[in-house]
């Protein structure tokens, strides 16, 4: 049963209000006025808050204000009850993050209305969705609900790519966020001297093209390639920026959805700067058996070019060729046909990455 915390001064408003929620088979709670009010909210973390505005101890924007400091009632939908309907004091209340208003006098209907759209919306916030394409369509509707917003893209179809495609470039537009379903990508930036440097390997479940999308220029900072035949779906720029900038709460959630681990971009980075071109290789290899990227279900072993490998190592190809022979010759992995590399001693390769 939800619960309803009324805050209100006007006892037959109060009241009246009250019996309207109960009959619904809402749990409620009342307060007499705003001090009241903050209180019983800090403890009983209602659903929905119902509040007037022109109250004694604390007014509503000073309740609503208060409430969103604390992070256990920051996200509680807050409607505000007034009989005030002047623009600047449903823009004050707004700006302070109130959701609704109710003007009074108010209809049965009018006040269900309002609490059942409400709680409809916060349920979309609490909600975990799926990392594929199911998932990420089921957010984008929920979220265009959410926001009243028609235009953003619900039917979606898979772009099918060979490999070595080229899905952007350096340098280009950035049209699209790009989510991928199936296969693998790398993304990679291009040295002074047309070297190439892996920035990242992504598989089912990614996100690519997300900072680029974010510059001033709007342009992809780095090129993605196909490693392996792959399946992408498209997210178009004005969508992405739609839920980026659009509501704070959505904008957080679509965050959340598709960032890609920035743990481990953070960890690559210091490992980088630090560790050995042993500890790199080893890492690598147990970062690419972890994500089953490159790797077949019967693990069968990693299948990646020698110069990718180099790149998201950070070492020149030859360097990488001879570590993994180091490897090989210590019975660490194994390289079968196609030059397929399968892990023998995990322990032994995480030994490494901590002490070399």
């Amino acid at each position: 049963m939800k619960k309803i915390l009324i805050i209100e001064d006007n006892v037959d408003v109060r009241e009246n209000t009250a019996d309207i929620l109960e009959m619904a088979d809402y749990k409620v709670l009342t307060a007499q006025n705003g001090k009241v009010g903050v209180e019983i909210a800090k403890q009983q973390h209602p659903d929905i808050i119902i509040c007037d505005i022109m109250m004694p101890e604390l007014d509503g924007y000073e309740v609503l204000k208060t409430l969103r400091e604390h992070s256990n009632t920051s996200q509680i939908p807050f409607i505000f009850l007034t009989a005030k309907t002047e623009k600047i004091d449903m823009r004050k209340g707004m700006n302070l993050g109130a959701d609704d208003y109710l003007t009074k006098p108010f209809t049965d209907n009018e006040l269900l209305e309002a609490i059942d759209c409400r709680l409809k919306k916060h349920d979309f916030l609490k909600k975990e969705f799926s990392r594929n394409i199911e998932g990420v369509s089921k957010f984008i509707e929920e979220a265009s609900a959410y926001l009243d917003l028609e235009h953003l893209s619900r039917d979606f179809t898979p772009k099918i790519y060979q490999k070595k495609d080229l899905v952007f470039m350096e340098g280009d537009t950035a049209n699209s966020l790009y989510f991928i379903e199936s296969g693998a990508i790398k993304t990679y930036k291009t040295t002074e001297r047309g070297k190439e440097f892996v920035t990242g390997l992504y598989g089912s479940g990614d996100f690519i093209g997300q900072l680029s999308l974010l510059t001033d220029h709007r342009t992809y900072i780095e090129s993605a390639s196909v490693l392996e035949d792959a399946a992408l779906y498209e997210i178009p720029q004005l969508d992405f920026l739609t839920l980026i900038h659009g509501n704070k709460a959505v904008s957080n959630k679509f965050v959340n959805l598709i960032s890609n681990d920035l743990v481990e971009v953070q960890e690559k980075l210091v490992s980088m700067a630090y560790a050995t071109v042993r500890q790199r290789v080893a890492k690598a290899l147990l970062d690419l058996h972890k994500k089953r990227i490159l790797t077949s279900e019967e693990n069968e072993g990693i299948s990646i070019a020698r110069e990718d490998f180099a790149g998201l190592v950070g070492t020149a190809t030859e360097t990488s060729i001879r570590m993994l022979t180091e490897l090989k010759d210590e019975g660490l992995i194994t390289i079968g046909s196609g030059r397929k590399i399968k892990i023998k001693d995990k322990k032994a390769l995480e030994n490494i990455v901590v002490f070399n």
